[in-house]
């Protein structure tokens, strides 16, 4: 503990961007629910005692995904590493709407931190919940409306795309940039130099984007959402009353 608490104080003005960014997330997914219910016109509350007990549920599936992600060499320096935590976090968004999913997000990050620590001055763990909710909140927001096996294909195509452009966009203007300042190294350069040694066709920032943080992204936004459209559907009566789909 002592450990983190020096990597917080090195790094406050980072960690209150962090939190910011969280409340952000908050913000918009309580918006999204309440328009839903306007337009069906429902009233639920954002947090229920089933809601809560399958978060924390799905937050301890996701933090162990969390714990076992690994890199995929041929594509990306080994500091980018893919993992399937998201899985339970967008099972949850549709479950139990986006103010769910993005609940679950935050709780798989902060005990992956007190369990492991950071080994990114918190950059990696920022880049992992704004870029997971990139993809739970746009699919989420679809389903919402669109209460469907319809809506649940265009929802996890509309949040693979989105995780997609914003994960790539977020890692070029934000994340690559404050991992340089943080890290105190000499430029964006020694980057993409890494990039390089990977894909000698990456010779920028933008090259580096394109050919290495995009396919990431993409890869894993669409193996989660095509195992959610699998296993969401039998999942979906256990975890909302307790029942099995099948008698």
């Amino acid at each position: 503990m002592n450990g983190l608490w020096k990597t917080v104080t090195e790094n406050f003005a980072f960690v209150l961007e962090f939190v910011g960014v969280i409340a952000l997330m908050f913000l918009v997914a309580v918006a999204v629910q309440k328009a839903a219910d306007k337009k069906h016109g429902v009233e639920r509350k954002v947090f229920t005692t089933r809601m809560m007990a399958m978060a924390g549920m799905l937050s301890a599936i996701a933090t162990v995904l969390y714990l076992f992600d690994f890199p995929l060499p041929f594509l990306a320096p080994g500091f980018y590493k893919v993992d399937f935590s998201e899985l339970p976090v967008l099972i949850g968004s549709f479950a139990f709407g986006p103010v769910a999913g993005v609940l679950i997000e935050f709780i798989k990050v902060l005990l992956k931190i007190l369990i492991k620590g950071s080994n990114t001055a918190f950059v990696g763990d920022l880049a992992n919940f704004a870029i997971g909710c990139s993809l739970l909140l746009p699919a989420g927001t679809v389903y919402e409306f669109w209460k469907s096996k319809k809506g649940a294909i265009a929802g996890c195509v509309t949040g693979t795309l989105c995780m997609t452009v914003f994960g790539t966009m977020f890692n070029v203007v934000y994340l690559i940039p404050k991992f340089v300042v943080l890290y105190g190294l000499p430029s964006v350069d020694s980057i993409i130099g890494m990039g390089s040694a990977v894909n000698p066709a990456i010779t920028n920032l933008t090259t580096f984007a394109c050919l290495a943080v995009a396919p990431i992204n993409l890869l894993k936004a669409g193996a989660i959402s095509i195992i959610t459209m699998l296993i969401y559907k039998p999942l979906s009566p256990i975890l909302k009353e307790g029942r099995s789909a099948v008698r």
